[in-house]
């Protein structure tokens, strides 16, 4: 049987850093993954050129039942470590030049330089993470755990769980770690997709589907959270940032309220328009606020037709609610094969938030997006596994 001081199921972006971590106290580590790959996750983020971090990053862009949980790992290991760390490693790096995503740093390059980092500081500190390692029979024994690795036996002082969620199946994905959590009796906040497109029934895709691949900044709210930002149309529902980032505060039955001009006063534009171009056709004059498509479409959902000057104030007023208050309720979510995070997880009242180990089980600890702390879109979680699987690394 092989014995080790710590072990951490999953090599993504916590359970890395909570190696090295680890192996700069003089642990003995072992990181297991059951992928091919290492950082797949990070590797498809931010379009490839992985959105590492955010300036940002304070709790108060996070969700979780305790959102008081998360602020010690934050303040501990911040957004600027961890962008020393890159710069270290000499990788250039850009602030989104966006007035919605500020703050949210990528590569220069490639997504492909933050794992290179990190595997360069763990082959540095003699930690090489084992891929397509399959870890079964989790129990407790002689002060620590015992696991199975294939046909191995492995047992371990301290057992970190880094498995991460449900988001995304198609590169390894799964709910894992929250069955050992159950295994050990920790509550389960339910994990749903977030960060996610919404979708809408049969009905509302037919209606919508010669707008789908247009998009346009709106401002979207549900449940007194609102994000302004770009909206996407598509084949099965809405998508895009702005949506992305609603979606983590929409339940089932919730109605969306989109404003599809925040920055313009349409009504008066509308009346302007019919004093000065009274022949103008109606959605010419909405042509000029929004694409053609979708201006053509609502111009003919509010039941509108004919020149400005056959239109009187009040089919004004309504055609502009309709467009600055769209209420809609979407039917569901693509789910966690698009989802970029899991919402929900670990419970936070069972953890630490200095060390991030499980309150009434000695010895393990749970990191990054296993547990019920998730971020904005824009880099939060990122910073939420660096942070989280840090603070864990300087107690395993």
């Amino acid at each position: 049987m092989k014995q080790i001081d710590v072990a951490i199921i999953g090599a993504g972006a916590a359970g890395m850093m909570c190696a090295m971590e680890a192996r700069k106290r003089g642990r003995s580590v072992i990181l297991l993954d059951h992928a091919a790959k290492i950082g797949e996750k990070i590797r498809i983020s931010g379009g490839g050129r992985c959105n590492f971090t955010n300036i940002d990053a304070g709790a108060q862009r996070y969700l979780s039942t305790n959102p008081h949980f998360c602020k010690s790992a934050l303040k501990r290991y911040t957004q600027h470590d961890f962008i020393h760390m890159v710069e270290r490693h000499k990788i250039d790096w850009f602030e989104k030049a966006d007035e919605h995503a500020s703050g949210a740093l990528f590569c220069e390059k490639s997504a492909t330089q933050i794992i290179d980092m990190l595997l360069s500081e763990l082959f540095d500190l003699d930690v090489h993470p084992q891929l397509e390692s399959t870890v079964s029979d989790i129990r407790q024994a002689d002060g620590g755990f015992v696991f199975k690795v294939g046909s191995d036996h492995i047992q371990c002082a301290s057992l970190v769980i880094a498995t991460g969620g449900k988001s995304i199946p198609k590169i390894g994905a799964t709910g894992f770690g929250f069955k050992i959590a159950e295994q050990f009796g920790l509550n389960i906040i339910e994990p749903r997709p977030a960060l996610v497109p919404l979708t809408f029934d049969e009905t509302f895709r037919a209606e919508l589907k010669l707008l789908s691949g247009t998009s346009l900044d709106v401002i979207v709210s549900c449940n007194g959270q609102s994000f302004k930002d770009a909206m996407l149309f598509t084949h099965r529902g809405l998508s895009g940032p702005a949506i992305l980032q609603i979606s983590s505060f929409w339940r089932e039955g919730d109605v969306l309220a989109i404003n599809m001009l925040p920055d313009t006063d349409l009504f008066e534009a509308l009346r302007s328009a019919r004093q000065n171009s009274p022949k103008a056709a109606i959605h010419n004059v909405l042509s000029g606020h929004l694409q053609k498509k979708i201006a053509a479409h609502f111009c003919a959902k509010a039941g509108l037709e004919g020149n400005m000057a056959d239109l009187s104030d009040k089919r004004l007023r309504a055609l502009t609610d309709l467009i600055t208050n769209w209420q809609i309720k979407p039917t569901g979510s693509e789910g966690y094969r698009t989802a970029e995070v899991t919402l929900g997880g670990v419970d936070t009242n069972a953890l630490s938030s200095k060390t991030m180990q499980a309150n009434k089980v000695k010895g393990l600890y749970f990191i990054g997006e296993v547990v019920d702390v998730t971020g904005w879109l824009g880099g939060y979680n990122f910073q939420w596994a660096w942070s989280s699987g840090w603070c864990a690394g300087q107690f395993v």
